[in-house]
C-alpha cells in the first residue's frame, strides 16, 4: 500500500549489469580529455557517444583512459585507468591514503590553482543566479597542511576482530584505515597510532561508535562516542589519557548520549584578536568550531576591514554560535545581539561574553526560520546584520531581509550554492554586493568559504521594513 500512487521503478533484466558493476564490465573510454573541473573537483569530459563522464582524480586539459563506474542517465562517472597526457598543475598527493581516503579530493592539484577553482567556482554559482561581480573576488588563505583542529573518525570491528580507525571513502561507508594525516594539526595527528593501538585493548571495542578530535589552546581533547557503558574500558581510557596528555570524554548512550568526562573536565578555549584586543573563546564538543584557526582569524580580519566600524553600530549577529563574530564585532561596535538556535551554543555565547567582559552583547535563542522572532529583535533599528548559517543557508531570512532597510549585511557561507541563492534574495531586494572573498578554508578539498558584503542601493524604490534608521 505505501506505493500506491507511485510509479515502480522496472526491474533489472536478470542479464542486464546494475550501475554499481558497469565499471568492471564496460568498455574503457580511451584517451578522453578534460575539459573543465566541476565544483566538487572531479574532471569533467565528454565521451566518445558525446555523453557527460566526471572523472574522479583528473584535471583539466588531462587525456585520460578511463572506466565507468556508475552510469546514469544524464552522465556517467569514471575513474582514471591510465594517465596519457598529465597536467603542469598536476603534483604528487602528499599523503599515503589520497584516492583511498575521500578527505582531501584536490591534493594532486597546485594549491593556487585549488585556489583559483574556487574563486571561479563563487563567480559561477553567483552568475547562475544572475548576479554578475564588479571585481574577483578576494582571496584570504594561509597553509595547506596541519590545519585543521577538529575531526571525526570512524571506528569499526571486522567479522576478524580486527580494529580498524580512519575516514570513509568518497560517497561511502567504507572506512579507510588511516596511519598519518597532513591537514590535522600536528597536536592530533600524532594520535592516530596511539588511538587505534588504545581500541584493539579494549573489551568491546564494537561499542565504541566513532571518535571526535579537538585541538584547544589548553592543549588536545579525545571525544569517544560510546554506545554502551562499560567500566573496565571506561578505566582503560582514563589511563590512556593519563598517559598521553589529554582531556577525555564519554558520550555515551544510543538515543539521548550523555558526555562524561572520564578526566577532569577542561577548560576548552581558542584566541580571536579583534584589532588589539585579545578575546578568548570557550566551546564544548559538539558545538560548531571553524576547522582552520588561522583561517578562522583572517577571515575575521578581513570582516572588520570592510566595514570600517564607527564604533556605535547596533549588529545582529545571526547563526552566531559561540561568539566567533558576535564578540569580535562587540569589541569595535555599540550592541550586538548574538542569535542562535541551540540552546546550549546560547548559554556559551553568553559565558564567552561575560568572560571577556563584553556587557553590550545580548545571547539569545530564536528559531530563525520564522520572520516573526526577527521582527522582534529588530524593533530598535540595526545597522548591520551578519550571517554565518550552516550548509542549508538563510533562505528564509534573506527572503525577510530583502524588504528591509537595514544599510549592511554580511554573508559567511560554507556553500557557495545556498549562498548564491540567497544573494539573488537580497540583489532583488535592492542590494548590491560591494565586495566578495573567498577562504581557503578547507585545503587540498572542493570545500570552500565564502564571504559576501552587501549594501542597500539606496538609489532603487524598495518595500521598506523594521530595520535600519530610516
Amino acid at each position: 500500500m505505501a506505493m500506491l500512487g507511485k510509479r515502480r521503478s522496472p526491474r533489472p533484466a536478470p542479464n542486464k549489469p546494475r550501475a554499481k558493476d558497469i565499471g568492471r564490465q564496460a568498455t574503457p573510454e580511451q584517451g578522453i580529455e578534460i575539459l573543465r573541473l566541476a565544483h566538487d573537483g572531479r574532471g569533467i569530459a565528454r565521451s566518445a557517444s558525446g555523453k557527460t563522464l566526471f572523472v574522479d582524480r583528473a584535471l583539466p586539459g588531462e587525456r585520460l583512459e578511463v572506466a565507468v563506474h556508475r552510469s546514469r542517465k544524464r552522465f556517467d562517472e569514471a575513474h582514471p585507468r591510465e594517465l596519457l597526457e598529465a597536467s603542469p598543475e598536476r603534483v604528487t598527493p602528499q599523503c599515503q591514503h589520497f584516492g583511498q581516503c575521500g578527505g582531501c579530493d584536490l591534493q594532486h592539484l597546485a594549491l593556487a590553482a585549488q585556489r583559483d577553482h574556487k574563486r571561479e567556482v563563487l563567480v559561477e554559482q553567483l552568475t547562475r543566479q544572475g548576479i554578475e561581480l564588479t571585481a574577483k573576488p578576494e582571496l584570504i588563505a594561509a597553509s595547506g597542511e596541519g590545519y585543521r583542529r577538529r575531526a571525526r573518525l570512524g571506528v569499526k570491528v571486522d567479522a576478524q576482530g580486527q580494529v580498524h580507525l580512519g575516514f570513509r571513502a568518497r560517497h561511502s561507508h567504507h572506512l579507510v584505515d588511516i596511519q598519518q594525516c597532513t591537514i590535522l594539526v600536528p597536536s592530533l595527528s600524532c594520535l592516530l597510532d596511539s588511538l587505534r593501538r588504545q581500541l584493539a585493548t579494549l573489551q568491546a571495542p564494537r561499542q565504541v561508535g566513532h571518535i571526535e578530535l579537538l585541538a584547544s589552546d589548553t592543549g588536545p581533547c579525545v571525544v569517544v562516542r560510546q554506545l554502551r557503558d562499560n567500566p573496565a574500558d571506561a578505566n582503560s581510557w582514563r589511563i590512556f589519557a593519563t598517559e598521553h596528555g589529554v582531556a577525555l570524554a564519554w558520550l555515551v548512550g544510543r538515543e539521548s548520549p550523555r558526555l562524561i568526562w572520564l578526566t577532569e573536565s577542561p577548560d576548552l578555549r581558542y584566541t580571536l584578536k579583534s584589532g588589539s584586543r585579545e578575546l578568548c573563546l570557550g566551546f564544548a564538543p559538539g558545538d560548531f568550531l571553524q576547522v582552520n584557526a588561522e583561517i578562522n582569524q583572517r577571515l575575521v580580519d578581513t570582516a572588520l576591514e570592510w566595514l570600517s566600524l564607527g564604533g556605535d553600530e547596533r549588529v545582529l549577529d545571526l547563526f552566531a554560535g559561540v561568539g566567533n563574530f558576535s564578540l569580535a564585532l562587540a569589541v569595535q561596535t555599540a550592541a550586538v545581539t548574538g542569535v542562535e538556535g541551540n540552546p546550549a551554543m546560547v548559554e556559551c555565547l553568553a559565558d564567552n561574553a561575560r568572560r571577556n567582559e563584553l556587557r553590550h552583547v545580548e545571547a539569545r535563542q530564536a528559531d530563525l526560520g520564522r520572520a516573526e522572532s526577527l521582527e522582534e529583535m529588530s524593533r530598535d533599528g540595526v545597522d548591520l546584520v551578519v550571517l554565518d548559517p550552516p550548509r542549508e543557508g538563510a533562505e528564509s531570512v534573506c527572503r525577510w531581509l530583502s524588504d528591509s532597510r537595514v544599510p549592511s549585511i554580511l554573508y559567511v557561507s560554507c556553500d557557495s550554492a545556498t549562498l548564491a541563492r540567497d544573494a539573488a534574495w537580497l540583489v532583488q531586494g535592492g542590494y548590491r554586493i560591494v565586495r566578495s572573498a573567498v577562504a581557503d578554508m578547507f585545503p587540498q578539498t572542493a570545500h570552500l568559504e565564502s564571504m559576501l558584503l552587501f549594501e542597500r542601493d539606496t538609489g532603487r524604490d524598495t518595500k521598506g521594513g523594521v530595520l535600519g534608521h530610516g
